[in-house]
């Protein structure tokens, strides 16, 4: 790779040449230095050609940086600028080609180091080790943000991590080896676990029918024999009556010769007549607690048989398709050894679990049918919302429900820091340009302050880079007020619109000062068409 890369960069320099190039330390990731921008004064601070401008220029020639840095001092534009290139060897390719570019025009390091230097034309080189160790800004900038590096180290450096990938995906392959071999073994125990459980569950399922007939066979014999008894009873006190009826008949005709009998006779009836009563809501309460007890017992056992039917459906299904994959996989693996019949058992294992598997997604339809209304019913809401948003488009920020446009700059801080630095005449035509330009910043997708944090457990968050150039110096120069309001913008153009960096309309609650909901719209839409109602009448 390093003697490619000097032959293609040095073809026509000397074998001595190229080993001096190669044993060169550049600093990493690839840089590149221009110097010698045109700047001018504006408002007391020196003004230059912007970064995107450069990087366009470069990338139209063809050099592919990935972004050009300018470097800012406290006069304002250095006219110096960083330009970044990729860390892999064609980002290499590209800043030798840069800097090879510029030499040929006369417009290298040793001419713009030279008496000859021309004001207003743009020199530039690779950063390099001088450079890296040099005072001011370019040297802290180059420390800060690289380090240093020889082509060879790096070709070595790449060989190490080339050697140590090897050596990972050897590892690597050695336990999936193990892995396959222990999942074999795994599945035989399952496959005789299944088969010892379905055997189990057989003989559990026949005694829980032989046992259930039993206990139906002995409610039933239990209530014949309730039946049978209550019959008894009640034909008992039937006879009892008729005998005392007839002994009242007899007892009435001696009225007068017997009337202690009389009484006794009265007493025996009204106590038998008492006893056959609570008899018979004994009786009652018996049949109905017998027909409630038959009842559960029935209602019960068909729960059960339901029950049990779905779950073994489903446990059979999902064991069926596990044992069936686990099978497939050990067919798979043992394809290679060329065995006819292990081919012919894998072809209908896989149809096999293709049905199956066919049967588990019938049972899916319908949770996906329900999945598709569900959609249907938010893409109808969010119309709904687009619509409200339209309508409250033209509605004052001063109302309780409005449309906010999230990422757009308020011009009020702004305001208050030019009247800080300006006169009252200039302040609000100075504030209007700083909004103005700090709208085209956020609008720019290639500015983008933020970074990654991942915590302990694995989950990254966006949060915004409190570090980035641009944020510091506006808070440096501007106050915490339009650093307040710059990142309120940026956090919400992330927000609504990260990729396209354009203003989106939201529907806003500015009482409570959040996004408001598709009710709290509609109500306060029928509140004001109430209010247009009262004034018309």
């Amino acid at each position: 790779m390093t003697e490619f890369l000097c032959f293609s960069f040095f073809e026509k320099k000397k074998t001595k040449n190229v080993s001096s190039f190669c044993c060169c330390m550049f600093v990493h990731p690839w840089k590149g230095i221009i110097a010698n921008i045109p700047t001018t004064v504006q408002d007391g601070k020196h003004v230059g050609e912007s970064g995107r401008k450069l990087r366009e220029d470069l990338t139209e020639k063809g050099f592919n940086p990935l972004r050009v840095q300018p470097l800012w001092n406290r006069y304002g534009h250095s006219g110096f600028a960083i330009v970044e290139f990729k860390k892999e060897w064609d980002g290499f390719n590209n800043a030798i080609m840069f800097e090879k570019s510029f030499e040929m025009e006369h417009c290298g390091k040793k001419d713009y180091n030279s008496s000859r230097r021309q004001r207003g034309k743009l020199y530039a080189w690779v950063a390099r080790e001088d450079d890296f160790h040099s005072r001011g800004l370019i040297g802290d900038y180059l420390r800060r943000n690289g380090d240093l590096k020889t082509v060879s180290s790096k070709e070595a450096e790449e060989q190490r991590m080339a050697s140590k990938l090897v050596v990972t995906l050897s590892n690597t392959l050695e336990t999936k080896n193990l892995r396959l071999k222990e999942m074999e073994n795994k599945y035989n125990e399952v496959s005789q676990s299944i088969s010892t459980l379905m055997e189990q569950k057989d003989e559990m399922i026949k005694a829980y029918n032989e046992e259930s007939k039993k206990m139906q066979q002995n409610a039933h014999d239990h209530f014949k024999k309730i039946s049978l008894e209550h019959e008894r009873i009640a034909q008992h006190f039937c006879d009892k009556k008729r005998e005392l009826e007839q002994r009242e008949k007899e007892l009435f005709q001696r009225e007068a010769q017997n009337e202690a009998a009389t009484k006794n006779l009265q007493h025996d009836k009204m106590m038998n007549e008492r006893a056959a009563f609570e008899q018979k809501k004994m009786d009652e309460r018996m049949l109905k607690l017998a027909e409630a007890q038959k009842r559960e017992k029935e209602k019960l056992h068909r729960k059960i048989i339901e029950l049990e039917k779905q779950l073994d459906t489903k446990q059979a299904l999902e064991l069926e398709i596990q044992g069936l994959r686990g099978a497939l996989q050990v067919m798979q693996h043992m394809e290679r050894d060329g065995d006819a019949e292990g081919k012919r058992k894998m072809e209908a294992i896989q149809g096999e679990l293709q049905e199956k598997e066919e049967e588990m997604g019938d049972l899916e339809d319908l949770n996906q049918a329900l999945i598709i209304k569900e959609r249907k019913s938010n893409d109808e809401l969010q119309d709904a919302r687009k619509e409200l948003i339209i309508t409250f488009k033209d509605v004052s920020t001063r109302a309780y429900i409005g449309v906010k446009r999230m990422g757009e700059l308020d011009i009020k801080p702004f305001q208050t820091a030019a009247k800080r630095k300006y006169s009252a005449v200039e302040a609000d035509v100075k504030s209007a340009e700083l909004c103005s330009l700090w709208q085209d910043y956020l609008r720019d997708p290639s500015w983008h302050p933020f970074k990654i944090l991942t915590d302990k457990e694995g989950n990254s968050k966006e949060i915004l880079d409190e570090e980035d150039e641009k944020l510091i110096a506006v808070k440096t120069e501007f106050g915490d007020e339009v650093y307040t309001a710059v990142t309120m913008a940026l956090a919400q153009m992330n927000e609504y619109n990260p990729s396209g960096r354009y203003i989106v309309p939201e529907l806003w609650n500015f009482n409570e000062g959040r996004k408001a909901t598709l009710t709290e719209g509609v109500q306060h839409l029928l509140k004001q068409w109430k209010q247009y109602k009262r004034r018309r009448h």
